[in-house]
């Protein structure tokens, strides 16, 4: 099964080296799922040339805001409705979670009570999932056909399900302690406020993170059979 990566930012340059482009955070996450990989910089208006260029898409985070005035989102909204509309499966992270449901008729926000940064408790059913945070947009309004499918304590609409077609999560689960740690070195200083930095690196040495249980999710979602 063929994923093609839509890249909607890039990882900061000093990080690059060490860990690759978010494109490769999401290879390594997938690995030995028994997918190939493809990846599209939309952020830089390169854009597959169809929505069956691959059998899935995942969209990746970024430091932009789906609200704001950039070249490549009302591309990218576009071709989100068409793969919704051809049923090729959507599954998007941080970002992509939220251009999602902004495509798809839900309403994005800048969240009042600021922040969330570093490993965040989630509530999937009767399941508790520890991943890592790193946004202050979020989902205040879903879209009609999404349902809820996680939360948290400052996070409502946290991870969502559109049926078959898309799955959508806020969280990072490809961000190990490691990067997010260095992120609020290289990124996150004079961006957002030192008490919450401090707070996210305490708990980033002493909290396990499930990101291989995400990753499986992601995995069976794009797996699942469909008519």
């Amino acid at each position: 099964m063929r994923i093609g990566i839509l890249q909607t930012g890039h990882a900061p340059d000093a990080l690059i080296g060490r860990t690759g482009d978010y494109a490769a955070m999401f290879r390594r996450l997938l690995d030995g799922e028994g997918f190939d990989f493809a990846t599209w910089n939309v952020v830089d208006g390169e854009f597959p040339p169809d929505v069956h260029a691959a059998d899935g898409w995942l969209i990746t985070g970024s430091r932009h805001a789906t609200y704001e005035d950039h070249a490549f989102i009302p591309p990218l909204e576009d071709f989100i409705r068409r793969a919704y509309a051809e049923r090729v499966p959507i599954v998007g992270i941080c970002f992509g979670h939220q251009i999602v449901a902004q495509a798809l008729g839900g309403k994005v926000e800048r969240f009042a009570g600021g922040w969330s940064v570093g490993p965040t408790r989630y509530r999937f059913g009767d399941r508790e999932i520890v991943l890592n945070a790193w946004h202050r947009d979020q989902v205040t309004r879903r879209p009609p056909q999404a349902e809820l499918v996680a939360s948290a304590e400052t996070c409502e609409n946290a991870a969502l399900a559109y049926g078959d077609r898309a799955f959508t999560v806020q969280a990072h689960p490809e961000f190990d302690a490691a990067f997010l740690g260095d992120l609020i070195a290289t990124r996150g200083r004079g961006l957002v406020p030192d008490p919450v930095l401090a707070d996210a690196e305490a708990r980033l040495a002493t909290t396990p993170l499930d990101r291989p249980e995400i990753a499986r999710r992601i995995a069976d979602f794009f797996r699942q059979p469909r008519g």
